[in-house]
């Protein structure tokens, strides 16, 4: 077993589910675990380490190589700690099945963790360290929820050249990934007896008109705004409640939604769009945003120096777009040019038997290192 392999399975012994999941179940979850053993890997590896609070016992974790000269640049590493929760427990204990790695964060994104925080370190021992580059491994917290960690770095100033966000992407450089806005949708009634339904107002028929033109009349328009990388904006009901019990006529009705954005669309674009929506379809409904913080879009120039050596060091000619939302476009909003780029495939990712490629994982290192050693 390779020392790399063995490191990712380490990590993924130790359980990081976001507490967004499981409030209730302290012993799996946080990133605390995690942070603490990388903490002392990276000193064993003769690496700076230090620590940026983010949340009540949580914090992002810092491991620096400084450069040899006066530091003229910097480059980020920037995976995150955190996992999705789990159908079953034994997703937790890592397994090694023929040339896979099965557990939670196999492959989101300990795989990353593990490749990057590896690349750093063998950089180091080499002794040829970046003459005037500063290396740091930025280990976040909250990815999986509302990306406090990554918040929380552009708050308190951190800065860099450029950021590479680990992400399952296949080992592709990623340049564009869509945004992403949570709205709840509320329409309101008057309740009623159910044998008299006529003096009441069914706020769920309301919202059945409200779902019925997002789903069919607004998805088709959405299909229209392309993107060159990243296809086309779209529309998602995700969730929906409403009444209390049969014979009552609802007076409210509640639906979530997932609008996934183009770069140039923002949270109060999307709103005015959906107000215009309504208003032309006579339908009353309230809007509310459910996250914190910008949800943007991701559009990084593939032309810039450092993207485009990351992208020859790869092997790779033409820049990548996914669909999913990530820390980059944080950090790019607060003036971090940031891609993704990490070992495995994202649709391992969440799933019930979460695995990652050995070949995959080990690549991941080769190809980061390789990139670390032409920093000047």
């Amino acid at each position: 077993m390779s020392k790399l392999v063995r490191f990712l399975q380490e990590l993924v012994a130790l359980p990081s589910i976001n507490p967004a999941f499981l409030e209730d179940r302290p012993e799996l979850t946080g990133e605390q675990r995690v942070a603490d053993f990388l903490m002392a890997w990276s000193a064993r590896a003769g690496l700076e380490v230090e620590t940026m609070p983010v949340l009540e016992g949580r914090f992002n974790l810092v491991v620096t190589l400084r450069s040899k000269g006066r530091t003229q640049q910097r480059v980020v590493l920037a995976p995150h700690l955190d996992t999705a929760s789990v159908p079953d427990e034994t997703l937790l204990t890592p397994r090694r099945k023929g040339d896979r790695i099965y557990g939670r964060g196999t492959c989101d994104t300990k795989g990353c963790v593990a490749a990057m925080l590896e690349a750093v370190a063998r950089v180091a021992k080499s002794g040829k360290r970046p003459d005037s580059t500063e290396i740091v491994f930025l280990g976040l917290v909250d990815e999986e929820s509302g990306q406090e960690g990554s918040r929380a770095a552009v708050e308190a100033g951190f800065r860099a050249d450029l950021a590479i966000v680990g992400e399952p992407t296949q080992l592709k450089v990623v340049t564009a990934h869509k945004g992403d806005v949570w709205l709840q949708i509320d329409t309101v009634g008057k309740a009623a007896h159910g044998s008299r339904p006529e003096l009441g107002k069914n706020a769920i028929h309301e919202m059945s008109r409200v779902v019925s033109v997002l789903e069919t009349e607004y998805a088709a328009a959405l299909r229209l705004k392309r993107h060159p990388l990243l296809r086309h904006a779209t529309i998602n009901v995700g969730t929906i409640e409403g009444g209390k019990q049969p014979n009552i006529v609802p007076d409210a009705c509640r639906i979530s939604i997932d609008r996934r954005t183009l770069p140039g669309e923002d949270l109060e674009s999307v709103m005015a769009e959906l107000r215009a929506l309504f208003r032309a379809h006579g339908l009353k409904a309230r809007l509310t945003n459910m996250r914190g913080g910008p949800c943007v879009a991701l559009e990084t120039d593939s032309n810039q120096p450092l993207v485009r050596a990351l992208m020859r060091t790869v092997g790779q000619r033409k820049p990548v777009g996914v669909d999913y939302f990530c820390d980059a476009a944080v950090l790019s909003a607060g003036g971090i040019p940031s891609v993704v780029f990490g070992p495995g495939d994202i649709a391992q990712a969440h799933t019930a038997d979460e695995w990652i490629a050995i070949d995959s994982l080990e690549r991941g290192a080769d190809r980061l290192e390789q990139f670390l050693r032409t920093l000047p």
